[in-house]
């Protein structure tokens, strides 16, 4: 159950333009720190050396982030004018992703759900770095965040009531999908962030949340890939589904067919019935982060 290795690398979309990763659980993208740890990074110099753009720090431009903890879809633009058109889907809300968790603390009793809690960062004493509800002791600048939710699997995790979910975030806020769980009162599993905290013996391996899905439409390619779930027995002895709810393979044949988001609507999810408001026009200050982005990835360390 250890980190992987830097020989292990698992691509499930390329092209000329992008490649989509399966990144590995507890692993970082890259970090100016942990110089001698493996990173995703690391991994595509092994195995894309040819790849790398000297012109930036990473050598690969990382269209948008994961977690440390979270597995699963990262895209990655092979040169300017692809992360261009990929920021643009970004920007515009026109990407869609889906992720699968397992929750613990008993069973999300609604099989669908539109989780709307504004986020902001925590400014509470010990809590630097993390994110909070809006109405929370300390939360500050809270911003609209929206997720859909729908059950999979019913079940047990070593033993407690857990359930399997997908989840789609319609908004982007950091740690959004996290605290949403959290606010739930159903934490993902082995989250120390916003889960209940236990003792060394009794946490899971890893922190079960996985980007399962991503599809970015940009105007050259439909960049499209849908990765292999972690959370099923044969690759954890410790998750005991008993109760299926939602046929996770019908969910993904939805989440294709669906139509790519209306960048002038803020269209929801497949399966939501919420709509986003119009997004503003872009600022001078986001264009100018837009443009430093697209000249040199840069990552704050992980928190």
């Amino acid at each position: 159950m250890e980190p992987d290795r830097i020989e292990n690398l698992s691509v499930v979309y390329q092209s000329q333009d992008f490649l989509v990763v399966n990144k590995h659980w507890d692993l970082r993208i890259d970090s100016r720190m942990w110089r001698e740890t493996p990173t995703l990074q690391k991994q595509l110099r092994h195995h894309f050396p040819e790849l790398a753009d000297p012109d930036t720090y990473y050598g690969f431009r990382f269209c948008h982030q994961l977690d440390f903890s979270t597995s699963g879809a990262l895209c990655v633009a092979l040169n300017k004018a692809a992360a261009g058109s990929a920021y643009k889907c970004f920007k515009e809300r026109r990407v869609t992703k889906a992720y699968l968790a397992l929750q613990v603390r008993g069973h999300v009793q609604e099989s669908r759900m539109t989780i709307n809690y504004a986020i902001g960062r925590n400014s509470t004493e010990g809590r630097a770095h993390t994110m909070c509800i809006e109405g929370t002791q300390g939360c500050e600048n809270p911003k609209p965040s929206l997720t859909e939710l729908v059950v999979l699997e019913y079940g047990l995790y070593a033993g407690d009531p857990v359930s399997k979910v997908l989840l789609q975030p319609l908004t982007g806020r950091t740690h959004q999908l996290r605290v949403h769980c959290s606010a739930l009162s159903h934490p993902v599993v082995g989250d120390l962030t916003y889960g209940q905290a236990l003792d060394q013996e009794d946490q899971p391996f890893r922190m079960m949340l996985h980007a399962f899905y991503l599809r970015i439409p940009t105007h050259t390619e439909r960049v499209e890939a849908c990765t292999p779930d972690p959370f099923v027995p044969a690759l954890d002895a410790c998750w005991s589904p008993h109760t299926l709810v939602q046929s996770l393979d019908q969910l993904v044949q939805v989440l294709r067919a669906a139509p790519d988001p209306d960048p002038t609507e803020g269209s929801p999810g497949p399966c939501s019935t919420s709509t986003l408001s119009n997004k503003p026009p872009e600022t001078e200050a986001q264009r100018a982060s837009c443009l430093q982005w697209l000249s040199e990835w840069t990552l704050e360390p992980d928190n």
